[in-house]
């Protein structure tokens, strides 16, 4: 019996010796010490923060854990923590509270993880942080507001990421900077704040010029780990540490071109060649006005340190290749452009060329079918089949804009292309567009007009039907005068009454002129098709309201 009680004693010691010790984390240990209680899991294959962590813990050590995330509250329930080791895991995302209840926090390490970016104002909720470590991850961000919650902050490592470009705001904005620079010469007032910066791909721009002089000014009470920052591009200067290298004031591009008006014979090569100094380096395309769609080739080469020569080649010349070319330049400061314009000149004097936008036609009588094809929220698709005497020349224009504007916007399309899109179209707005043979002023049954939903939200909830009644109205305006129209606030009954009227009209003219056709309703018979024209015979009251509003006259009388 006394073995017994002394063997319950024993257990009883131990367990108050080790206190919680059952309740620590599968796969880890638990540990006492002079600074506390201590929980470490070490190369386990856990994948998350364990949900049981009992409170009373002062330092926690989960490493090589294969942890993925920072969820929101991870160790909400541990406010004594003052200690967060999580070095080489996997972490890619840390939630924007990830550290909620870590009022008393001191020291948070991340090495060697995943991270790309970093929710700095969870540092809202640690305001006692002295220690942050992130080196060897992967930021390539620092916003200019990062450290503003980090005002007790005494080490920061970011070195061995992928920084290339930061502001010097980050750290003049740093309360912590601020304040040193008041106590400045006034010793004891500011702690020492330790900055590792170095190992990163800085790119020494303009961009960089503030970072760069801020680095050569830095003194105590802010002090680098290492002091020698390289440049990693561009090629002018790379491997060049910051102070051994003059950075300038960043400048929008300017675009110049040694020949702006440029001569060849048909079948020649052409080079066309544009001039932009800049700073950074810009992005450069070309653009041609024609929109004739060829692969053209473009290269690149840096004439100095600001500007860069782009040349595009165009190898044996067309008919078709001639008109204006527009280079294109710009960086985050703005843009630049200038127009190059590429004349052809023929080696039969016979036979004269016709110039760069396409002289009018004697072919008067050619027919041209136009149609919507396609509508999204946004815009619409034209679609078009002409009869002409020779296809793989003929050139169209189309002539789009506002209904009642007097001067509508000219577009040129090239021999081959039947289709073009409409996009960023104003709600409630009335549109005509029209397909001409060449420079041809449109004729009738060459146009037409459709009306823009009410607002941008209106026409996501009800695309598919706005998308029918835009159809039916630009099909029955694609018709002769006379046809009846249904305005926009006509329901669909009317449009089967307003079919009706024009089968009729059309049967007792066919009857009088012929065959001739003016327009297309296959779209009006793709309406009926999915339903939206629906006999309403059952609700004849509703319908006789809406055939009131159906009337006879000009299709300019739609809005």
């Amino acid at each position: 019996m006394d073995a017994f009680y002394v063997a319950i004693r024993i257990t009883l010691v131990f367990y108050l010796v080790t206190p919680g010790s059952s309740t620590c984390p599968v796969g880890c240990s638990c540990t006492d010490d002079n600074l506390g209680r201590s929980l470490l899991c070490m190369e386990t294959s856990m994948g998350q923060i364990p949900k049981d962590i009992p409170e009373d813990f002062i330092k926690i050590r989960i490493e090589k854990c294969h942890l993925t995330e920072l969820p929101r509250a991870s160790f909400f329930q541990v406010r004594a923590l003052e200690f967060l080791w999580l070095n080489f895991n996997e972490i890619t995302l840390m939630n924007i509270k990830s550290l909620e209840g870590l009022a008393n926090l001191t020291e948070l390490r991340l090495q060697g993880n995943k991270l790309t970016s970093v929710p700095w104002t969870a540092f809202q909720n640690t305001p006692k942080l002295k220690i942050l470590d992130l080196k060897h991850n992967r930021l390539d961000v620092l916003p200019e507001h990062a450290l503003r919650h980090l005002t007790a902050l005494t080490y920061l490592d970011l070195s061995f990421n992928q920084l290339s470009v930061i502001s010097k705001e980050v750290f003049t904005n740093w309360p912590l900077y601020q304040t040193a620079e008041k106590a400045w010469g006034k010793e004891g007032l500011v702690s020492n704040v330790v900055l590792a910066l170095h190992d990163n791909p800085w790119l020494c721009d303009c961009r960089l010029k503030g970072f760069v002089e801020f680095i050569r000014g830095v003194s105590p009470p802010i002090i680098l780990m290492n002091s020698y920052l390289m440049c990693s591009g561009p090629a002018s200067k790379a491997d060049k540490f910051f102070h051994e290298v003059q950075l300038k004031t960043c400048m929008k591009p300017v675009a110049s071109a040694p020949e702006t008006n440029i001569t060849l014979p048909l079948g020649a090569n052409a080079t066309l060649t544009c001039l932009v100094k800049a700073r950074p380096d810009p992005t450069i395309h070309w653009s041609y006005s024609l929109k004739i769609i060829r692969g053209f080739a473009a290269k690149e080469t840096h004439i100095d340190e600001d500007t860069v020569a782009s040349q595009l080649v165009i190898p044996s010349l067309h008919l078709a290749d001639r008109g204006l070319y527009t280079c294109t330049a710009n960086n985050f400061i703005g843009n630049s452009s200038i127009s190059i314009a590429l004349n052809i000149s023929s080696s039969n004097f016979s036979a004269p060329l016709p110039p760069p936008v396409p002289m009018l036609s004697s072919d008067e009588n050619a027919f041209v079918d136009i149609r919507i094809a396609k509508q999204t929220v946004y815009g619409v698709t034209l679609e078009w089949h002409a009869v002409t005497e020779n296809p793989a020349e003929t050139w169209f224009t189309i002539h789009f804009g506002k209904y009642d504007s007097p001067k509508k916007e000219m577009i040129y399309i090239g021999p081959g292309i039947n289709s073009y899109s409409v996009s960023d179209l104003l709600p409630v707005t009335k549109y005509e567009v029209c397909v001409t043979l060449k420079n041809h002023p449109p004729r009738e049954g060459q146009c037409i007009v459709f009306v823009t939903g009410n607002d941008i939200s209106e026409m996501e909830q009800r695309e598919r039907l706005i998308h029918i009644i835009v159809i039916v109205l630009a099909m029955v305006l694609a018709v002769p005068a006379g046809m009846y129209a249904c305005t926009t606030e006509a329901r669909f009954s009317c449009v089967d009454h307003c079919v009706d009227l024009w089968r009729r009209q059309r049967m007792h003219g066919e009857n009088l002129q012929g065959t001739d056709r003016h327009g297309t309703f296959d779209s009006l018979q793709a309406a009926s098709d999915e339903g939206l024209c629906r006999d309403s015979e059952e609700k004849p009251k509703k319908r006789r309201k809406s055939e009131d509003k159906c009337k006879g006259g000009s299709a300019a009388h739609l809005y």
